[in-house]
């Protein structure tokens, strides 16, 4: 377990740097082309492209990060309510839902990835399915995340 919580930690971590410098680069971009748009007259095509892919690494690998900090939004205070035993088996259930969520948006970039391979972004030259490798991603990261929660929620003492 402690391989595991060292682990997660670690790619967490990782992630949220990532998640870090893909948003201070979608600021630099933007800035770029809204400067080369107006004080230039003279837009870059392809900088709407690059900002979407930045969009939604920042956006994935911070999900993928909240999952892990357990930042995720959370009605608790009905659950707050309920017994120990209760309150156990909601958390179970929101960890099932997370890695149900996960295996979907994973099973369904991947299929769009499949998909749209030989389709390129025009104003990139990339294929179209770079748009689907950082939901991908965190995809596996939020169900290793979610697991890791699962299996802490079994194997620690109860308290009462």
């Amino acid at each position: 377990m402690h391989f595991l919580n060292s682990l997660s930690a670690r790619l967490s971590e990782w992630v949220l740097r990532l998640a870090s410098v893909c948003l201070a680069a979608l600021g630099i971009v933007v800035i770029y082309g809204v400067v080369m748009r107006y004080a230039f007259n003279d837009a870059p095509p392809y900088v709407e492209q690059v900002a979407l892919l930045l969009v939604i690494s920042v956006a994935m690998f911070g999900a993928a990060a909240g999952v892990h900090d357990v930042g995720h939004i959370g009605l608790d205070s009905a659950v707050k309510l309920l017994p120990p035993k209760g309150q156990f088996w909601c958390l179970v259930i929101v960890e099932l839902l997370t890695i149900i969520f996960a295996a979907v948006l994973l099973w369904g970039c991947e299929h769009m990835a499949t998909s749209t391979r030989h389709d390129t972004i025009p104003t990139l030259g990339i294929s179209e399915a770079w748009r689907y490798v950082p939901p991908m991603i965190a995809g596996v990261l939020i169900i290793l995340f979610s697991v890791k929660h699962m299996l802490t929620l079994f194997t620690k003492k109860p308290t009462h």
